[in-house]
């Protein structure tokens, strides 16, 4: 099992997804804990690394929880999404690893990791995410 923390964040029914140098799909912002570090730590410290921009750790909010298989893992290893949402502050620019950040909908579904698209129809079946 890969453990990782995802940001949810919407803008006018859109996804806020990245892609990775070298890879085709995108997923959502975030990664994995560094020893001793709680959830919001994590998160604050990811989302900078990948995006240059600092969470409102005030505003962060559980978002879901989601497993499915991990894209380019060998099958049968999972990866657990804890997902939370919460405001930002700077400009969003890809860093680090990210390539590129992307505005999705319901219809760049197959532009996604099997774990975002999970996390995708669950903001449908609530209403907040647009075609």
């Amino acid at each position: 099992m890969i453990d990782k923390l995802a940001w949810v964040y919407l803008k006018e029914g859109r996804l806020l997804c990245v892609r990775s140098h070298n890879k085709s799909l995108f997923y959502l912002p975030g990664g994995k804990r560094d020893p001793g570090e709680s959830d919001q730590e994590a998160l604050c410290r990811e989302v900078d690394e990948e995006l240059s921009v600092a969470l409102v750790p005030k505003t962060l909010a559980p978002a879901g929880l989601f497993e499915a298989q991990a894209d380019g893992k060998p099958e049968g290893t999972l990866v657990r999404l804890t997902c939370y949402g919460g405001d930002y502050s700077g400009t969003l620019a890809p860093a680090s690893e990210i390539a590129e950040l992307a505005w999705l909908g319901w219809d760049d579904l197959p532009r996604c990791s099997v774990a975002a698209r999970l996390v995708m129809a669950s903001l449908k079946e609530q209403g907040l995410l647009a075609d």
